[in-house]
């Protein structure tokens, strides 16, 4: 399981973004960064600035991945056929820790890679413990007989600030189908993902 090192709040202040749109985020309160320089005037950014950022944007979003792991995603997208942005947001959004959270069974991606790892989610009726797994159109998820009491979920199917998208449907409380891998424009980020500046970092 990949270990979050940082507070997850201090990746929204150092982005100057609610970068997953939670009422909770210091953002909405302090737009500056974290620490003790946090509200220093900052220079303009180079270009390799600017991509590390959009990188570090997108690899927290989805619960901080490890460099090693996102890398891994960004020379698969780089493999397959048609645009390497468009294919790597196709392959973070199949990660079942995503998909977990898409379906509104965690309120965080951070608690979401915590249900799967503690083997609370079954895909095609099987237990699958693996958060990076990559499920494929027509895959059912569902949750565990004892996930589906615990408090933690059901306050994350209750939340009305983020609405199950389109390409993951849900059959009932506890059941959802990946219906098919989603284009950077259907996925329903809260502010602005850049893959393509992620793609340019990496062909540096």
């Amino acid at each position: 399981m990949t270990k979050r090192t940082s507070a997850k709040h201090k990746l929204d202040r150092r982005m100057g973004e609610n970068i997953w749109g939670r009422p909770k985020s210091p953002v909405n309160k302090r737009e500056y960064g974290p620490g003790q320089h946090g509200q220093r005037r900052k220079g303009k950014m180079s270009d390799y600035g600017i991509q590390l950022r959009a990188k570090q944007k997108l690899k927290g979003y989805y619960g901080d991945i490890t460099e090693k792991q996102f890398k891994k995603n960004y020379v698969e997208a780089a493999r397959m056929k048609g645009d390497t942005g468009q294919n790597l947001i196709g392959l973070l959004e199949r990660r079942l820790d995503a998909v977990v959270y898409r379906a509104k069974f965690a309120p965080t991606i951070f608690s979401a890679r915590q249900i799967v790892s503690h083997g609370h989610i079954y895909v095609n009726g099987v237990k699958c413990n693996i958060a990076s797994r990559l499920v494929k159109p027509g895959d059912e998820i569902t949750l565990g007989k004892k996930a589906q009491e615990m408090a933690l979920i059901l306050e994350a199917q209750g939340l009305a600030e983020r609405d199950i998208p389109d390409y993951v449907a849900p059959d009932g409380a506890a059941k959802v189908t990946y219906v098919r891998v989603p284009s950077l424009d259907e996925v329903p980020y809260p502010v602005k993902m850049e893959p393509n500046l992620v793609v340019e970092f990496y062909s540096r």
